[in-house]
């Protein structure tokens, strides 16, 4: 399975983190906002998508700059691994705000690192370089 995350940095370098719904996998943990990517989609395009879906912001896909990837077990319900591709952004339309998460918070990288992350975003998080 196919997941793709965006490090969204801000002109003081802080990213923005966001706090998984209660109800999903890993409810409650803080993760890199994003989402799966679908059939026939690209992954910078899956990315836009869910940026905006989940934030209510709008990233052109040339603003979005491979950084990083994790690996992981299926997911409950699949068979499929979870390959999960980070892009960096520092460039977007609009304010962040949760939409479908619980919460979105802007950190510095050392204080992101001790939120109680998901799983893969604590791979991603020792692998980004901002």
């Amino acid at each position: 399975m196919l997941i793709v995350a965006a490090a969204l940095i801000d002109g003081a370098g802080q990213v923005l983190m966001h706090r998984r719904p209660l109800a999903k996998h890993h409810g409650g943990l803080w993760e890199f906002p994003g989402g799966k990517v679908e059939k026939n989609e690209s992954p910078q395009a899956a990315l836009a998508r869910e940026l905006a879906e989940e934030l209510g912001i709008r990233v052109d896909s040339a603003a979005l700059e491979p950084a990083c990837f994790a690996t992981g077990a299926a997911l409950p319900g699949s068979e499929a691994p979870v390959v999960i591709l980070l892009y960096t952004c520092r460039k977007w339309a609009g304010e962040p705000q949760a939409l479908e998460g619980e919460a979105v918070r802007w950190c510095s990288l050392a204080e992101a690192e001790l939120l109680q992350l998901a799983p893969l975003d604590v791979d991603l998080m020792g692998r980004l370089r901002v």
